[in-house]
């Protein structure tokens, strides 16, 4: 399994040999499915909340007497049949937190590797490091390795390059993030995968061995 490798100026210097036990493994859709799910889940916030019944204004007296009056029967204001009434089973603070095993995030990460490089979407930047941040150096990096317009992940070290965050995160058609916080979600959103440099290949591969 091979990856092109082009330099900061989007030139085609030559191509690397990934790592076949992270980039060749076996694709499991559906750990890959239980991992996204719970990943997404536990971005909820869960606060959704309407008030009921008893927690609307309004209630206690009974709007008009029981019969003789033509209408409806009625013993409060307040029901879910009135306007301004309380909501019928409604949503409820409820917290959407779930858990998943670390060997469980690693192996989703390398099938969602695998199905990138099986699909000749990883590439590979030779070196990456700005001096300043420079937003206009990353667009025109983009558009000579043609990927501009689709959705791109750019994998970095955020301690050595602090500079190139500063300078992608504000691209439209790029998303930057640091390699100690990969999802599979992450990978599988984005088109195409962007390592900064050939370094955090063996850190990937370190951190889902």
């Amino acid at each position: 399994m091979k990856a092109k490798v082009f330099s900061d100026e989007g030139k085609s210097v030559g191509e690397f040999d990934l790592p076949e036990s992270v980039f060749n493994a076996e694709v499991n859709e559906h750990l890959l499915h239980q991992v996204i799910t719970s990943y997404l889940a536990n971005q909820r916030q869960g606060t959704s909340k309407t008030k009921g019944r008893d927690e609307v204004s309004g209630g206690g007296k009974k709007p008009w007497k029981q019969k003789g009056t033509g209408r409806a029967r009625a013993g409060s204001n307040t029901s879910p049949l009135w306007v301004r009434g309380g909501k019928a089973f409604g949503p409820e603070p409820r917290d959407y937190y779930s858990t998943i095993p670390q060997k469980m995030r690693r192996l989703a990460l390398k099938s969602a590797f695998s199905t990138r490089a099986k699909d000749d979407k990883i590439i590979i930047l030779s070196k990456l490091a700005y001096d300043a941040p420079k937003t206009q150096k990353i667009v025109s990096l983009l558009s000579a390795m043609n990927v501009n317009g689709k959705k791109n992940l750019l994998i970095i070290d955020a301690k050595e390059n602090p500079n190139v965050y500063l300078s992608g995160r504000n691209v439209k058609c790029l998303q930057v993030t640091p390699v100690s916080e990969l999802t599979a979600y992450d990978i599988l959103k984005n088109d195409n995968i962007v390592f900064g440099s050939q370094e955090l290949i063996k850190k990937v591969e370190e951190a889902v061995a």
